[in-house]
C-alpha cells in the first residue's frame, strides 16, 4: 500500500481520500490482529511465569521460613496463630477443614468419576412378582461433569488460599523482624470497612461472576468434548462420555453427505456466519446513522412538538418486542395485511414473498430492525448532540461551511468518538440478536442443502438461532451446540479485540478532552 505524506494527501480528490482511508483501514486489520494475538500470548506467558514464580517462592519460603511458617504448609493458619493473628488463623483453618471434609465425603468421588463420566447407566430388571421390568438409575453423567467442574474450581480456590496462608505467615515474620506491630483481629475487621472496603464490596459480585458466569462457561465448553445429546442425556437413557476433538472435526469437516444431498457442516457454518456478519453490519450502521439523522431533525431549531415526536418513536420501545415482532411477522406474511392491501389496491397481482425467498426475507428483517432500532439511537444521539459546543457550528457557519460540511467535520467525528465503544457493543449484540430473527421469521425460508446438517437451518438464521435449533431439535445435539457456541465466542472475541484496538476513542482519548 502506498503511503502519502500530509501534503500529498491534501492534494488528493475527495474520492481518492476516501479510498485511501478505506484501504488504510483494511490494511490495518492484519496488524491489529497480530498485535491482539501478541498481547494474548504475552498475557498467557505472564500468567505461566507468575505461576512459576509463585512455586519458587513457596519452595524458598519453606527453606528459609520459621517453624510456624513451615507448619502452615500442613496446618493452614498455624503461622497466624503463632504470630497472634487469631482471626486470620481461624479463617484459614476453617477453610482447610471444610475442604478436607468436602473432598473426603463427595469431592474425591466426583473427581474419580470425571475421566469416565459414569460407569453404569440405567438398567432394567425383571420383577417376578409384578411381572414388569423396573428401571434402576445409577450414575449421572451430567451431575458428574457439573460437580467435577465445581470440585476443580474448589481445589484451585484451596491452592490459592493455601498460598496466601503461607505468604501471610512470611509477611508477618518480616514485619516482626523490622520491629513493627502486626494487625490484630480488630484491625482486620476495621480495615474491611475502611481502607479495604473496596475489597469487601467486590467480594460478593466477584463470587457471583465466578459461580454464575465463569463456571457455566467452562461447563459449556467441556460439553463440546462429549457426545451429550437427546440419545445420551447422561441419566434416564444412556450415559455420555468424552469424545475428544471429534465434534470439532465434524463441524470443520468439508465432507458432504452425498446420499442425502446435504452440504458439509463447515459449509453450513460458513453460510450462517457470513449472513450473521452481514446482518450485524447493516443492523448496526443503518440504525446508527438513521437514528442520528432523526435526532438531528427533531433537535433542529424551528421544529415544533419535539416531545411529541420523541414520544411517538419511543412507543416502539415501550411495547414488548415479543408482541410487536410477532404482530409485524403476521402483517408481512403471504396472506397478511400488507399483501392483502397491495392486492386490493391493484398494485400487485400476486403476494410478495417477504419471508418466502431468501433475498426478500433478509432485506425485510433488516428493514424491520430499522423500525425497532432507530428510537434507541435517537435517544442516545439526542443526549450527545446537546453536548456538542454550539460555538463550533457558529464558527463553521461564519467560515461559510455548508450543512454537509458541518455534519461531516463536526457532528459525525464527535458522535463516532463518543459512541465508538457503543457501536462495538451493538455490533456484537446484533450478532447474537435472537429476538428479531426468531420472532419474525424463525430462520425461514429453509435452506434445503443445509437442513440435514444440524437442525433445520434457514437463510435468515443467525449463529445464535441455529444454536437454539440444534438444542431444540429431535436429536438435541447439545455437544454440537457447544461447539457452535465456542466458535461464536472466538469470532466475536476476535472482532471485538480488533475493532477495540482501532477505535479512535481508545487510540486518541485526549482529542476531545
Amino acid at each position: 500500500m502506498k503511503r502519502y505524506s500530509d501534503l500529498e494527501y491534501l492534494r488528493l480528490s475527495k474520492l481518492q481520500k476516501f479510498l485511501y482511508r478505506l484501504e488504510s483501514f483494511f490494511c490495518s486489520i492484519p496488524v491489529a490482529v497480530w498485535h491482539t494475538i501478541k498481547k494474548l500470548g504475552l498475557a498467557i506467558w505472564s500468567f505461566i511465569k507468575g505461576i512459576g514464580l509463585g512455586i519458587a517462592e513457596v519452595v524458598t519460603t519453606f527453606k528459609n521460613g520459621s517453624k510456624p511458617t513451615r507448619l502452615s504448609y500442613v496446618i493452614m493458619g498455624a503461622g497466624c496463630f503463632a504470630h497472634g493473628q487469631i482471626l486470620r488463623g481461624i479463617l484459614f483453618l476453617l477453610f482447610e477443614i471444610v475442604f478436607i471434609f468436602y473432598m473426603v465425603t463427595t469431592g474425591a468421588y466426583w473427581l474419580s468419576m470425571l475421566p469416565s463420566l459414569g460407569k453404569l447407566g440405567p438398567t432394567k430388571d425383571y420383577n417376578v412378582i409384578l411381572d414388569v421390568y423396573t428401571t434402576h438409575y445409577h450414575d449421572n453423567s451430567f451431575k458428574i461433569l457439573l460437580y467435577g467442574v465445581l470440585t476443580i474450581f474448589f481445589i484451585i480456590a484451596f491452592i490459592y488460599t493455601w498460598w496466601v496462608n503461607i505468604r501471610q505467615s512470611k509477611t508477618a515474620e518480616q514485619i516482626l523482624a523490622s520491629g513493627k506491630k502486626l494487625k490484630s483481629g480488630r484491625d482486620d475487621l476495621r480495615s474491611l470497612v475502611d481502607d479495604s472496603f473496596h475489597k469487601t464490596l467486590l467480594a460478593l459480585p466477584m463470587t457471583g461472576i465466578l459461580v454464575f458466569t465463569v463456571m457455566p462457561i467452562v461447563f459449556m465448553m467441556l460439553v463440546a468434548f462429549t457426545n451429550y445429546d437427546g440419545a445420551h442425556n447422561g441419566y434416564s437413557n444412556n450415559l455420555f462420555h468424552w469424545v475428544g476433538l471429534d465434534n470439532f472435526n465434524t463441524m470443520l469437516s468439508w465432507t458432504s453427505n452425498t446420499s442425502s444431498g446435504a452440504q458439509s457442516y463447515a459449509a453450513t457454518f460458513g453460510e450462517v456466519l457470513t449472513w450473521t456478519l452481514i446482518w450485524a453490519f447493516f443492523a448496526t450502521f443503518t440504525n446508527y446513522f438513521l437514528g442520528m439523522m432523526v435526532a438531528m431533525a427533531i433537535n433542529k431549531k424551528g421544529i415544533r412538538f419535539k416531545k411529541g415526536w420523541r414520544t411517538i418513536l419511543v412507543m416502539t420501545i415501550a411495547i414488548p418486542q415479543f408482541i410487536s415482532l410477532l404482530y409485524v411477522s403476521k402483517m408481512f406474511a403471504k396472506n397478511g395485511l400488507i399483501n392483502n392491501f397491495l392486492i386490493d389496491m391493484k398494485w400487485i397481482d400476486t403476494a410478495l414473498p417477504f419471508f418466502e425467498k431468501a433475498s426478500w426475507a433478509r432485506v425485510t428483517v433488516i428493514l424491520i430492525n430499522i423500525w425497532i432500532g432507530i428510537p434507541y439511537l435517537m435517544l442516545t444521539a439526542t443526549g450527545i448532540l446537546m453536548n456538542i459546543p454550539q460555538d463550533l457550528y457558529e464558527s463553521a457557519r461564519i467560515d461559510g461551511a455548508s450543512g454537509w460540511q458541518q455534519y461531516s467535520k463536526i457532528t459525525l467525528p464527535y458522535m463516532l468518538f463518543v459512541t465508538g465503544p457503543y457501536l462495538l457493543t451493538q455490533f456484537t449484540g446484533n450478532m447474537n440478536n435472537f429476538n428479531v430473527i426468531f420472532l419474525l421469521t424463525g430462520g425461514a425460508p429453509n435452506n434445503p442443502a443445509a437442513s440435514n446438517s444440524a437442525g433445520t437451518v434457514g437463510y435468515t438464521d443467525l449463529l445464535i438461532t441455529w444454536l437454539y435449533k440444534i438444542t431444540m431439535g429431535a436429536e438435541s445435539q447439545y455437544y454440537l451446540a457447544s461447539v457452535v457456541g465456542i466458535m461464536v465466542f472466538v469470532v466475536v472475541a476476535l472482532i471485538t479485540l480488533v475493532a477495540y484496538s482501532l477505535l479512535p476513542s481508545i487510540k486518541n482519548e485526549e482529542d476531545f478532552q
